[in-house]
């Protein structure tokens, strides 16, 4: 069985959305909440995160996470991905993860990083 947990966190709002970023806001107006709630802001530090379980069926578990930092843009850009895409821009880049693009998205986002550590937690216990 496996779960999985993704989210925005966002250092000016104390972590928030955080596991609530799916649902903190009407339908569609997430983004546009989170680029409300931060204008004017100088600290726009946020990091996107999941967090994967994965239980065995004898009742063993794994839990591993994927996090890729960066920052929320000042306005949405971009037209690839979905969520959180157009306002997040990753650390090291100028764009955000929309404007990257889903190539990019599937080697590098927190869903990708999650996804590798489990695979090497995995084959740490033997798995094939």
């Amino acid at each position: 069985m496996l779960g999985e947990d993704s989210g925005i966190e966002v250092e000016a709002l104390g972590g928030a959305p955080g596991v609530h970023s799916a649902r903190w806001a009407a339908p569609g107006q997430s983004k546009p909440r989170l680029l409300e709630l931060l204008a004017g802001q100088s600290n726009r530090g946020a990091r996107m995160i999941t967090h994967l379980v994965a239980i065995a069926p004898d009742g063993r578990e794994l839990a591993v996470a994927g996090v890729l930092a960066g920052e929320v843009a000042t306005e949405i850009r971009g037209t690839e991905g979905f969520g959180y895409d157009p306002i997040f821009i990753p650390e090291g880049e100028e764009r955000t993860v929309a404007e990257l693009g889903n190539d990019w998205k599937r080697r590098h986002s927190h869903r990708a990083r999650a996804a590798a550590a489990l695979l090497e937690a995995l084959r740490e216990q033997g798995a094939s």
